[in-house]
This record gives structure tokens, C-alpha cells and sequence, in this order.
């Protein structure tokens, strides 16, 4: 098969979205696929371009398109990312022989439309789209875009047009498959829906082994309080205030370490210097490779949504989390895949937010790290690992 995945971020890029084509690339190229990735130069981060021929993936063809390095500060920096990589990309894509199969992400929002032109032009290729965000819906309802607007209503179009001509929609979870199906997919002619979480790596977190702690542990006091890990994006999509409420509340009981970045890093940094929270830690991005340190020191992951996010996007921190056995703190809305997740493993606890009361309690009452870390790390294994999910990945590839 020839099989060509889109996405403007690619490994060794920390980004979920880049770790998460490379499994699925290197997966297929062990099968025997023939496989093409575009994506681009620069990074998730302002200053982490790849461009070195030496991180090339094994067997699979890696298409680099030039696009800025100028991170996500800001609006239009990430717009402009976007834009040259949805030229770039379209290029590279249309001038590819026919590809069986091509696999658009979401990042840039559209870029699936390369892929169904790609399709008009090369006759039986099929189109799969795989859906980490949902837009424009995600823009509306956190005013990046209003609602009805001459701009949204164009984006609704262009997701109606691809969607008519689209083979396959894969999403993160039952709440992202509604509203595509309502919004985009009714009546004739909608493509079939398959429902794939996110995944890490099994051999990137095997239970033999026993990470050493992080060295960024150091700055917070080892005085036997419970640390609460908060790793990753801190984007529109996630809420604090639940979180910072329990922090005031849990001085005595509970250290939060955060380790990453995003849209509302700086925000969250001054409400903590605001509140002046003593058991607040905060730490930028680390590499991929020592994730597994930072959480061997943690005892429970937190993990927030907005309520506006339910369905546009999913936390793609859980499933680390589980596979370092850590139970979860969840706070935000019903229906998510972290809700899901907690409902049907028991590995962990879903708050809603504002609920400071239920995460205080949730805190004080941790079980040890030995009783939970079974249920979450059993819960990883049974669906959230690429063993778990990359077979679900060839039934659709394959049909």
C-alpha cells in the first residue's frame, strides 16, 4: 500500500500530534506499507526546527515543507505556521503518483482538503481524516471566531464539501463523533466514524524498569506531601481555577508541579504568584524521553478541560499518565475521553469544575501508589497503548 500521512508536526518534535504520526508511520512501514510523511521544519516550540537528515524515521519517507519558526505565542504565529504549511503541503501532496490511502491530521485546520484534492486528481485514493480538533467549532466557542460570521460560515462549507468526499473519519472519542456526525456528516453520503484514542508507546514505558527521578523534583521541599503532576499543554482549552482554589486549601497536604506550556502559561504563572502559592512549581517543556522521569515522582496526574472543549478536543495527557501508573484527577466536563477513561477503569477520579470541595477530598484520600498504579497501568495496556490501538488503526487502513 501506498500510504502518505499529513501533518505539520513530525518526530523528534515533542508534540503529541508528531509522536503520534510517527507510531502510526513506522507501523505501517514494518508491514510493508510504502509510506510518505509531510509535515514541516519547524517545530511545536519557537527554536526546535528538525531539519538534520540524521532524525529521519527508518523506512519511511519524512517530506519536510519550510515553514517559520516562530512558535504559538501568539495568534498570528501560528497562523502564519499554518498557512505555509497548508501551501507547502498541498504542493508536495498533489505532486505525489496516486497514494492508496492518505491520512490528513488536523494541524492545520483543513489540511484535509490537500488530501481531497489529492483524491480528485488521482482517481481510487482514498481519504482518511483524523480528527485531533474540530474547526471552526473550536474557534467560535472560544471567541477566536464568531459564531455565524461571514468566516465561520465559510469554514462550515469547506467542512461540508470534504466531508462528502472523505472515506473515513477517525475521532478521539464519542463526544468529537456527534458533533462532526450533527454539524458535518448527516444525511447520505457521510463517511463511517471509528472511534481511536491516542496512544503512547508500550516500549517507551516498560514496567521492568525503574526510572530515576526528575532532577526538577529538586526545587520543591521532599517533606512527604502528596505531588500532584500537571504535564503538558496549558492551551485555551484547559481551566486552572478549580485547581489553584485546591491548591490554597491543600498547602499543607499537597506540592503541584507543572512541566510544559502553552497559550495560558504565562496567565497561570502570574495567578499563582498572584495567590502566592508556596506548593506551586512551575517547569517548561522537557523532552519526550524524560516524561517517564517526571512522573516516577509523581503520586496522581491532574488533567483539566473546559467545558467548552467537550467534543473539539481531547486530552492527549491521560494516556502517559496511565502508563506511568498514575490514578487521575480529573476536572471538566462529562463525556470526554478522561471522563470515559475513569468510568470504565476505575483509575482514577472525574471532578466537575468548581468542585474544590471534591478535589480537595480526592487529594487527602489518594490511595497508595501501589493499589492505584495497578488499575492505571492495566488500563493503559488495555486501550490506550500502540499495541492496543495501532490494530484498530489497520482495520481501517486495510478495509
Amino acid at each position: 500500500m501506498r500510504l502518505t500521512l499529513v501533518n505539520q508536526f513530525y518526530a523528534p518534535d515533542i508534540s503529541p500530534t508528531a509522536q503520534l504520526a510517527s507510531s502510526l508511520a513506522e507501523h505501517r512501514a514494518e508491514r510493508g506499507d510504502q509510506v510518505t510523511v509531510i509535515t514541516g521544519r519547524a517545530g511545536y516550540l519557537e527554536g526546535l526546527a528538525h531539519t538534520s537528515p540524521a532524525q529521519a524515521t527508518p523506512h519511511v519517507d519524512v517530506r519536510r515543507v519550510w515553514t517559520p519558526d516562530l512558535g504559538k505565542s501568539a495568534l498570528w504565529r501560528r497562523l502564519l505556521g499554518y498557512l505555509t504549511f497548508f501551501v507547502g503541503g498541498t504542493l508536495r501532496l498533489l505532486a505525489l503518483p496516486r497514494q492508496d490511502v492518505v491520512v490528513a491530521m488536523t494541524t492545520p485546520p483543513f489540511i484535509v482538503v490537500s488530501a481531497v484534492l489529492h483524491k480528485i486528481l488521482r482517481r481510487n485514493a482514498r481519504v482518511v481524516l483524523w480528527s485531533m480538533d474540530c474547526y471552526p467549532d473550536a474557534a467560535e466557542r472560544f471567541g477566536e471566531l464568531r459564531t455565524g460570521g461571514a468566516m465561520s460560515r465559510l469554514q462550515r462549507r469547506v467542512n461540508r464539501w470534504a466531508f462528502r468526499r472523505i472515506d473515513h473519519v477517525v475521532a478521539l472519542d464519542g463526544a468529537m463523533v456527534q458533533l462532526l456526525e450533527s454539524q458535518y456528516a448527516a444525511g447520505p453520503g457521510r463517511p463511517p466514524f471509528t472511534v481511536i484514542p491516542n496512544w503512547e508507546r508500550l516500549e517507551q514505558f516498560p514496567t521492568s524498569v525503574a526510572e530515576a527521578r526528575w532532577a526538577g523534583y529538586d526545587s520543591l521541599p521532599d517533606d512527604g506531601r502528596a505531588r500532584l503532576l500537571y504535564l503538558g499543554n496549558t492551551g485555551v482549552g484547559h481551566r486552572f481555577d478549580t485547581v489553584l482554589d485546591a491548591a490554597e486549601r491543600l498547602a499543607d497536604d499537597a506540592a503541584f508541579v507543572f512541566v510544559g506550556g502553552g497559550a495560558r502559561w504565562a496567565e497561570l504563572a502570574a495567578e499563582v504568584a498572584t495567590r502566592r502559592l508556596s506548593n506551586v512549581s512551575m517547569h517548561t517543556y522537557v523532552p519526550k524521553d524524560v516524561t517517564p522521569a517526571v512522573m516516577a515522582g509523581a503520586d496522581a496526574a491532574l488533567i483539566t478541560l473546559d467545558e467548552r472543549s467537550l467534543g473539539v478536543m481531547s486530552p492527549s495527557k491521560l494516556h502517559a499518565n496511565l502508563a506511568a501508573g498514575l490514578p487521575v484527577l480529573y476536572v471538566g466536563p462529562p463525556g470526554s475521553n478522561v471522563d470515559e477513561a475513569i468510568g470504565r477503569f476505575d483509575c482514577g477520579t472525574s471532578l466537575r469544575e468548581g468542585d474544590v470541595d471534591g478535589l480537595v477530598a480526592a487529594v487527602r484520600s489518594l490511595p497508595s501508589r501501589a493499589e492505584s498504579s495497578a488499575r492505571s497501568r492495566s488500563a493503559f495496556e488495555a486501550a490506550y497503548c500502540d499495541a492496543a490501538t495501532l490494530p484498530l488503526w489497520d482495520a481501517v487502513l486495510d478495509a
